[in-house]
């Protein structure tokens, strides 16, 4: 359906996420398949029976995939929010009187929408952020930062918590950890399968000889196709597993980023007021980061820089001149225009800015004097490291593809974004992210 306003934008954004949800029993069934070939590798007597009886397994795979993800949801819904308070450093409102504004803002916006009012939580940083949290209506939660609040006027502050609750509204945190727990149990196969390969690998050699003619009378039964026949279904079955698992990653941060963008026009429809929740967003992307809190937590929250800027499939937020765009699209909002980013002071800076005479402390190599010694090194400056050889630009994304293949961590491929995106600024590479491992 071609959106032409914001009822219909929220329908065709809902509609994605359903969408996007329904790929997870999919890719289930595809790790499944992925564990079965590598059960029935070594004792396939063609590459062809492999596939099927790998097919004949799945009735008892995908069931006890099934078990352990039901545990795991079990877990998630049972502790879900005092886990989040513990990971982000929320405490609790008990007293309206703690935090009147907050309250107030939050009640109101409730009691127009009907909804019970959700457990209120602080963040104490001066970081400008919220996230909400909750199964269900009745067991949710929604947290602000100190920095928000202050920086915030009550329009403002008030689209920001009508956008959390419609998460609640939306049910965006139940979707959120279907989506990890499907993750978590594909990932968990995806292990797995390594395991039993590494496993299998360490049987054969620890065979010595008498693998040998195992092998050797086996393949004289019939009851093995030979080294090619396993070595063929193993590879099949990574390929299965790696793009899965991969496929799982990007389904996760696709259904995040849509759901942020429901929640944008869920926002503006309790609020009516399309131009407090752009501003709110300017503020915002002023001074979001929360560097303490665990990157699955943040990817909760009302904006991430770091997560947003990450190379477009593995983002788990949409940049904030795209969710801009679409409240002027689609809400008739107003942009007054992108605010000058506020960077957060290190503890170093902090300590310098209280003692003046610190930046002049004589144990720092670049203030240190000269040594006497003529051509010997200054005693404070560090010790001198062999540089490694430099790397071209096509070797290091070598590397960090061979990283990516070896440990399916998606943050070196993040990193490795970065590094190009601040190669073509004319920026420092190394400033933007770490280098790849070398290969």
């Amino acid at each position: 359906m071609q959106a032409t306003g914001l009822r219909t934008h929220g329908w065709n954004t809902a509609l994605r996420s359903i969408l996007l949800l329904a790929g997870f029993p999919f890719l289930l069934v595809a790790m499944g398949y992925a564990l079965a070939l590598f059960l029935v590798a070594w004792d396939a007597p063609s590459v062809a029976k492999g596939f099927a009886q790998a097919w004949r397994l799945l009735p008892t795979i995908i069931p006890l995939a099934l078990v352990v993800a039901g545990l795991w949801f079990l877990i998630a819904w049972r502790a879900n929010l005092r886990i989040l308070e513990i990971a982000s450093g929320a405490k609790r409102v008990q007293d309206p009187r703690d935090e009147p504004r907050l309250w107030r803002l939050a009640e109101e916006l409730c009691i127009a929408r009907g909804m019970r009012l959700p457990r209120l939580s602080v963040i104490e940083s001066p970081a400008r952020n919220a996230f909400a949290a909750g199964l269900t209506p009745d067991r949710s939660m929604v947290a602000v930062t100190r920095g928000l609040m202050d920086a915030l006027d009550d329009r403002e502050l008030s689209a920001v918590l009508a956008h959390e609750l419609a998460h609640i509204r939306n049910g965006d945190a139940r979707l959120g950890v279907i989506a990890t727990v499907f993750c978590g149990v594909i990932t968990l196969v995806t292990d797995g399968v390594w395991n039993i390969l590494k496993a299998m690998r360490h049987v054969r050699l620890g065979r010595g000889g008498s693998s040998n003619s195992s092998s050797s009378s086996n393949r004289s039964s019939g009851n093995s196709g030979g080294a090619g026949v396993v070595v063929v279904l193993i590879l099949v079955a990574i390929v299965i597993a790696v793009m899965a698992h991969v496929l799982a990653i990007v389904l996760r941060m696709a259904l995040s980023r849509n759901r942020e963008y429901l929640a944008d026009a869920g926002a503006v429809e309790m609020t009516q007021d399309a131009d407090a929740m752009i501003s709110a967003l300017r503020k915002v992307a002023q001074r979001p980061q929360l560097p303490d809190v665990a990157e699955q937590v943040r990817a909760l929250f009302l904006h991430d820089r770091a997560l947003s800027r990450n190379v477009g499939w593995f983002a788990t937020h949409p940049p904030i001149e795209r969710r801009i765009e679409a409240l002027v699209r689609y809400a008739g909002g107003h942009d007054p225009g992108p605010l000058p980013e506020i960077e957060d002071e290190t503890p170093e800076a902090e300590a310098e800015a209280g003692d003046p005479d610190a930046t002049m402390a004589p144990w720092k190599p670049e203030h240190a004097p000269a040594f006497a010694g003529g051509g010997e090194a200054s005693p404070w400056a560090p010790a001198a490291s062999a540089a490694l050889p430099p790397r071209s630009d096509q070797q290091e994304r070598l590397d960090a593809m061979a990283a990516f293949a070896r440990t399916l961590d998606p943050q070196i491929m993040k990193n490795q974004a970065k590094r190009e995106e601040a190669r073509r600024d004319g920026r420092n590479p190394d400033e933007a992210a770490p280098p790849p491992p070398r290969g």
